[in-house]
């Protein structure tokens, strides 16, 4: 595929396309491989042993992508799982379907947990090289196809899936990580019918402005999903969040900037925008969770009250009854006995009748990690308000990017905004805050630097056993330092903030159940 068309022709389809996901029925088409649905799949999980040196692990296709494959060299090091990943044959996703624009690595942990390790972009000729690192030692290896990079399941449109060598170092587990396929149409968004006019007249661009467009184009679909997932509603903030980036990236784009910075800035709208759509999912459900709640309550209210009313009709006709019978058997008594059987019938009647008991149903209280995941998604809401934060394993990380200092020094602005962050996180008692910084292995100050943004926490009244600080080098890259552009991702600061009052389980994640292979 000719890299110098893709930015023409992914827009086409996006036009194209009357709503993302929908049933892609035609008349004339015949049948297409992606109408292969998969709902739950395994793939094997291999234990790296741990600094044991690197190894090689293979990819093979699915029947999705037959013709792709792939190797890796793995390497269990010291806090990190460093994986250098090539692809071969990787043609674009959108054969599967116009909503896809890209392809993700990802890694499943034995209990089934699902691992975002980064986007996989294939060149002029279809061949993909990445490096990535993640915190598991244990996990197997999957390539799907996806809407945008920054997504929190795999699609069930599986391209590649791992293959051990017979040389492979390291073993399998004796259980199939499983993990679970978001179905398709998933995400769905309607596509403004704006953008056909800007697809006539694109023109051939490079590799690098290839890149920046397709971010843009990823980013444009995230915060459609986030949208139509009612974001504006659930999760206003994270939204303007994701949008002020996206707003960033076209603007870097219109006035021809380093498409680093594009990508980064579109990047950022793409994750931003996904942790809105995941926050508005979530609250969706518990809105119609407490809905239905009160519905449960109104029909048991409606029904004790109608059992009640039914009761004391019978009773009534009962006392009737007895009444009647009285009046017959007093016919030959004398006129006083038979008055006082007719006043003793509605006392009779009131003694039988029972008073109506109305169960008030209440919804059931809130369990402990139902009110820490509450708080931790209104935190995260209040904190992206000031400064781009995701929620992740870790805790909720605020990102503090290497152009908002000045060498070990923070620009007048980022006080600023470590000022309006400081109260929402003093709000929130029992936090633990750590102030983590980080380089691309060049001479950059983190000890400096995140002694500068603990300072400046601590200045504005949070407790200084509550915040800690240290400087970690190029310990934990985010990106190859290969590339201006990852090593520019590298240098940051990460204030890592959590407790008990907000849980250790990340919004957009749940507990998973280990079955043994039988």
């Amino acid at each position: 595929m000719n890299r110098t068309l893709a930015p023409t022709l992914i827009p086409a389809l996006l036009c194209a396309l009357p709503m993302v996901g929908q049933d892609r029925t035609t008349k004339s088409e015949s049948v297409p491989l992606y109408r292969v649905t998969v709902v739950e799949r395994s793939v094997e999980a291999v234990n790296y042993q741990y600094r044991s040196g690197p190894t090689e692990i293979d990819f093979r296709g699915t029947v999705l992508l037959a013709d792709a494959k792939g190797r890796a060299t793995v390497e269990s090091r010291r806090g990190r799982t460093e994986i250098d990943a090539k692809f071969e044959r990787i043609v674009a996703p959108s054969r599967f379907g116009r909503e896809y624009l890209t392809y993700v690595l990802w890694a499943i942990s034995p209990d089934g947990a699902p691992h975002n390790l980064g986007e996989v972009v294939a060149d002029s000729s279809d061949h993909s090289h990445l490096t990535v690192t993640t915190d598991l030692q244990v996990f197997g290896l999957i390539v799907t196809a996806e809407p945008y990079s920054s997504v929190r399941q795999p699609s069930d449109v599986v391209a590649l899936e791992n293959r051990v060598r017979p040389d492979t170092i390291g073993r399998t587990q004796p259980i199939q990580a499983k993990f679970e396929l978001l179905p398709r149409g998933q995400y769905t968004y309607q596509v403004q019918d704006s953008l056909a006019a800007a697809v006539n007249n694109a023109p051939k661009v490079s590799m690098s402005q290839y890149e920046a467009l397709l971010e843009l184009y990823q980013a444009q679909n995230a915060l459609g999903v986030a949208r139509a997932a009612n974001a504006e509603k659930y999760a206003p903030n994270t939204l303007a969040k994701a949008q002020q980036a996206y707003d960033e990236a076209q603007r870097l784009q219109a006035s021809k900037s380093d498409y680093k910075f594009v990508v980064q800035n579109a990047r950022a709208a793409a994750e931003t925008a996904e942790d809105a759509r995941v926050i508005s999912e979530r609250r969706a459900r518990d809105e119609q969770l407490v809905n239905a709640q009160a519905e449960v309550a109104q029909a048991q209210q409606a029904k004790a009250q109608a059992e009640a009313a039914a009761e004391q009709a019978r009773a009534e006709a009962q006392a009737a009854k007895e009444q009647a019978a009285a009046e017959r058997a007093a016919r030959e008594r004398v006129e006083a006995q038979a008055s006082a059987a007719r006043q003793q019938a509605p006392q009779v009647q009131a003694e039988r009748v029972q008073p109506a008991v109305i169960a008030r149903v209440s919804p059931p209280a809130a369990s402990q990690a139902q009110t820490q995941q509450a708080a931790r998604i209104q935190l995260l809401e209040r904190l992206n308000g000031v400064l781009t934060t995701r929620d992740t394993p870790r805790g909720l990380v605020v990102t503090i990017t290497d152009d908002q200092f000045s060498g070990g020094a923070l620009q007048p602005g980022t006080r600023s905004l470590l000022a309006r962050l400081a109260p929402v996180l003093a709000s929130q008692p029992g936090l633990h805050i750590a102030v983590e910084a980080y380089s691309d292995g060049a001479e950059v100050q983190t000890e400096d630097r995140a002694a500068a943004v603990r300072a400046a926490l601590l200045a504005q009244g949070l407790p200084g056993n509550s915040v800690s600080s240290q400087g970690l080098g190029d310990t934990r890259p985010l990106a190859s330092n290969a590339t201006e552009r990852g090593r520019i991702e590298n240098r940051r600061v990460e204030i890592v903030i959590s407790g008990d009052a907000i849980g250790t389980l990340p919004f957009w994640d749940r507990t998973y159940s280990v079955e043994p292979v039988r």
